[in-house]
């Protein structure tokens, strides 16, 4: 009836979870070749660096098989350990689906099977039994070690064998030990079950009934599932950095050409830090390993240059590092929060800057302005969102609060062209290359930069001014980026380390001075004096 069904919940889950990380894992390995001759093939002053991998050779379907497998693996330990948030749920099959029509016509053929057999003079148990069992075998898996008093009550009580004789002889009553079964329940369930297992309790006919108790049976598996992905989370999370080695070495022995792709980003931030006109706008000695003519940048500023890179991806046309696709998903999230919060630091920055100097420091209206413009801007990135018509809606929406604020404040009220003015200027956030986004968006990234170099400090740096006002939004980001990198770095740093110091040693005394400088960060200089704070990027 319900047959390895929790078995099967922690199978959809791991494929749910991982799948994303193996197609994409295997799409990198096999679209490796292709994606580095055209970035060869492309600008002649962009120079990309070919990985050095061993030639292809022919596998078995078994080899293939245990590769997916370890993939599988990897990714499902890797996502308990990085999402605090993982929890198992029930498989729910697409409404139309073939399975799901089979599953619902076998069920009922079964429940059918069951009434028949009760309903004959006199009743047969045979199927009512094995449900027993079912039950029985349910109950027992959610005892703990040293729940032995309830382990005897359920073996006592569900004595297969004591109740086959009492059907036999016609002295079974089966809703004595439905009674049974279901005080157990409440005893064993989750508070979050009460209600469903309450509800048994007024079911008088069996064989709905019986429906009812293994569909709360299920829940309440997902639960125990639950539990236990709880309760090994901080041991595996011991484990899980050489686990996830492990398992990757395992793969990169059988795929030699696995880390293209984290060649090619890694030698790409590389030539972007190496790169003169770069290299003059950060302060002085930060990232460099050394100095002299051609000052190399230390692997680490390397590194954690290529994660803020992983900000600004373009996942549609570039190949996603090996390593780090298990968590393309984690970056295209941040990604995706960092663009909304550029745009509403940069609305709040220009309405503050046009309004009186002491509505800023009201901090209840500057939290309603915040709410309102997040709202307006929750869809942000749906293909249906049209930013310039919202932020025109936005610009409206603030005149007014704006206008509200400073009559209940006493203060000159916003004039009719001031109000053209600020309406004009939120509207010009929509372009990418507007100077307030800009602004904004250099110094969010110099203060994840800050973040992440300060290595494994519990304080957060100072948060730059103009970001006052999304300065909680901005450290919950930053908390995620960083718990990400530093975990990614754990697990994979050794392999980070050696391809760096292969292209160090291929490419010394061979950089190409007249690669353009990365699109990561604008060039802030032309703003450091109207920000009042410095918006270069420590190395």
């Amino acid at each position: 009836m319900s047959e390895n069904l929790e078995k099967s919940n922690l199978n959809e889950a791991g494929k749910s979870k991982s799948n994303d990380s193996e197609q994409g894992l295997e799409e990198a390995m096999d679209g490796s070749e292709i994606a580095l001759q055209k970035k060869k093939s492309g600008s002649p002053s962009t120079r990309v660096r070919r990985p050095h991998s061993s030639p292809p050779r022919f596998v078995t379907v078994e080899e293939l098989l245990e590769t997916a497998k370890g993939v599988t693996n990897m990714a499902l330990a890797h996502e308990i350990v990085v999402n605090g948030d993982f929890q198992i749920k029930p498989v729910e099959l697409p409404e139309d689906s073939l399975e799901k029509k089979v599953k619902e016509i076998v069920h009922k053929a079964f429940w059918d099977c069951l009434s028949v057999q009760l309903s004959e003079d006199p009743p047969t148990y045979d199927h009512a039994i094995k449900l027993l069992g079912e039950i029985k075998e349910t109950l027992l898996s959610f005892l703990l070690p040293g729940h032995t008093r309830l382990r005897n009550q359920i073996t006592e009580v569900l004595d297969l064998d004591l109740i086959k004789q009492e059907a036999e002889n016609g002295a079974l009553d089966i809703s004595k030990l439905v009674e049974f079964i279901i005080g157990m329940m409440g005893t064993l369930c989750a508070p979050a079950r009460d209600e469903e297992v309450k509800k048994l309790k007024d079911i008088k006919e069996i064989v709905p009934l019986f429906r009812a108790i293994f569909s709360v049976l299920d829940l309440m598996k997902v639960d125990m599932a639950n539990f236990a992905v709880s309760s090994i989370r901080p041991h595996l999370m011991q484990q899980s950095v050489e686990y996830e080695r492990k398992k990757f070495q395992e793969l990169l022995e059988k795929q030699p050409n696995s880390l293209d792709f984290v060649t090619q980003w890694l030698g790409e931030a590389a030539d972007d830090l190496m790169n003169q006109k770069y290299r003059n706008a950060l302060p002085a000695g930060g990232g460099a390993a050394g100095s002299g003519d051609s000052p190399m940048p230390s692997p680490v500023a390397v590194q954690n240059y290529a994660y803020l890179k992983l900000l600004k991806w373009d996942h549609l046309q570039q190949p996603f590092p090996e390593t780090v696709l298990m968590d393309q998903a984690r970056f295209q999230e941040l990604q995706l929060q960092l663009e909304h919060l550029t745009v509403l630091g940069a609305v709040l920055l220009v309405t503050f800057s046009m309004a009186a100097s002491g509505i800023s420091s009201q901090a209840n209206f500057a939290e309603k302005l915040k709410m309102i413009v997040k709202i307006l801007l929750t869809d942000m990135h749906l293909p249906s969102f049209h930013l310039k018509d919202a932020l025109t809606a936005i610009g409206e929406k603030v005149c007014l609060e704006v206008s509200s604020c400073l009559a209940l404040c006493g203060f000159t009220p916003f004039s009719t062209d001031k109000e053209t003015v600020l309406k004009g200027q939120i509207r010009a956030v929509a372009s990418p290359d507007n100077p307030i986004r800009r602004i904004m968006d250099c110094r969010i990234l110099t203060f994840l930069e800050t973040y992440l170099a300060s290595g494994h400090e519990k304080a957060l740096p100072t948060i730059p001014g103009g970001l006052g006002p999304v300065h909680k939004e901005l450290e919950e980001v930053a908390i995620k980026f960083v718990r990400l990198v530093n975990y990614n770095k754990m697990v994979f740093s050794p392999y980070y380390d050696a391809v760096l110091i292969s292209q160090e040693a291929l490419s010394f005394g061979m950089v190409d001075c007249h690669v353009s400088p990365p699109p990561l960060y604008h060039d802030c200089s032309c703003f450091s004096q109207e920000a009042g704070t410095s918006l270069l990027l420590p190395g």
